[in-house]
């Protein structure tokens, strides 16, 4: 993957160099079927009529849970969904102005300045792509993290247990944060088979891009298949290959705290955090860092085994 700096940001390629063989294949199956699926017959339709459509051997609910539960004993990865998690709900309930904002984009600049301020190598990255073979133009913003030896820090933890989390970590992985992963798979007239399968997806997602792929293929396609079942015609943003392009296309990442001056005001990941907010986070702040910055040590009773 190609990268050009910019002062305001770095530009990044598609993320094609880390798909394997079956997700090519998938995505090439997946482009030829949603061409197609506009001349599918009626009576195939009425076939699969159904509000459970329940009728396919594979079981979406049991895989889907599955993919999600695939942590792989990645350490860094559990840390870092508990530190989101009581991030976004610190931001959603502290009644400060600080931290409260009513804009999406304006939340996940603060959760990326708050997870800043913990010491996590945390941007925006805002993907923006124009229509072509078939693919409808579109542009999309999520928050992405890179774990590096400096993400975590914990002076209640001993000098081995620090190295037997550096080993189960992957220096330089990249993780996806979205705020609102569940809402980008609404759909009209969903069958109960398909609101079961939704209702499995976190409304926070925390996770590596190898899960999320699979993920939101598998999704994609339970979602064609109950627009097909309402005999309903599955939109352009709801394809997979739209929707893979939100997270995995060409995009600018940037880590500035606010869009605009007009902006409303933003977590400052340079403050040095007073006691009672760091534990509206629900985390100890430890503000010796090599450049004065405030990390979090985990509590006894949340630190992961």
């Amino acid at each position: 993957m190609s990268i050009h700096r910019f002062s305001s940001g770095s530009d990044h390629d598609a993320d094609v160099d880390s798909l394997d063989g079956r997700d090519l294949s998938d995505l090439v199956r997946s482009f030829i079927e949603d061409e197609h699926v506009a001349t599918t017959t009626t009576t195939t339709h009425h076939h699969h009529h159904s509000d459970s459509d329940e009728d396919h051997s594979v079981n979406p609910n049991s895989d889907l849970e599955d993919l999600l539960k695939n942590t792989s004993n990645d350490s860094f990865l559990l840390i870092l969904r508990s530190l989101v998690s009581k991030a976004v709900e610190s931001l959603e309930t502290f009644d400060n102005s600080r931290f409260l904002s009513r804009s999406g984009s304006d939340r996940r600049r603060n959760a990326m300045a708050l997870l800043r301020s913990y010491g996590f190598n945390a941007g925006i990255c805002k993907s923006k792509w124009e229509s072509s073979g078939g693919l409808a133009a579109g542009n999309y913003e999520f928050i992405d993290v890179t774990c590096t030896e400096s993400s975590i820090f914990s002076s209640a933890q001993s000098q081995s247990r620090q190295r037997q989390k550096r080993e189960q970590m992957e220096i330089g992985m990249r993780y996806i944060v979205d705020l609102d992963f569940a809402g980008e798979f609404e759909i009209a007239r969903p069958t109960s088979q398909y609101t079961r399968l939704i209702q499995l997806l976190p409304r926070v997602y925390v996770g590596r891009p190898e899960e999320m792929k699979k993920i939101v293929r598998l999704v994609c396609e339970e979602a064609k298949r109950s627009l097909k079942s309402r005999e309903l015609t599955l939109p352009p943003w709801r394809k997979n290959r739209y929707m893979q392009t939100k997270w995995f296309g060409p995009y600018r990442r940037t880590v500035n705290q606010t869009s605009s001056p007009s902006s409303s005001p933003s977590v400052k990941s340079n403050d040095r955090f007073s006691a009672v907010e760091c534990r509206a986070v629900g985390f100890d702040a430890v503000c010796n860092g090599p450049n004065g910055e405030c990390r979090f040590a985990l509590p006894a009773t949340t630190r992961t085994r």
